[in-house]
């Protein structure tokens, strides 16, 4: 009853290496790797990313400025109202 998920059946023949989680150098390269990939990942998605998004921003402005100008109420028609 006391065995662990990972030791419930020996298997012969594998082998396993293990580096310790404070030998290892989690941020390694983050500045001089990490950030130019950044970016280079950037400048790479950018013309596929931003048309889509700046025509969605422009029919948005369109539709909620021609919505505004169709509640408003026309003077016109109440020039003759008492």
């Amino acid at each position: 009853m006391g065995k662990h998920f990972g030791e419930l059946a020996k298997i012969r023949g594998l082998i396993t290496y293990k580096l310790s989680h404070h030998e290892q150098r989690a941020f390694a390269g983050a500045i001089s790797h990490g950030i130019p990939n950044t970016f280079r990942r950037f400048r790479e998605s950018v013309f596929r990313v931003l048309p889509p998004f700046v025509i969605g921003y422009l029919i948005y402005e369109g539709v909620e400025r021609e919505h505004h100008r169709l509640s408003r109420k026309n003077p016109a028609d109440f020039e003759n109202d008492q």
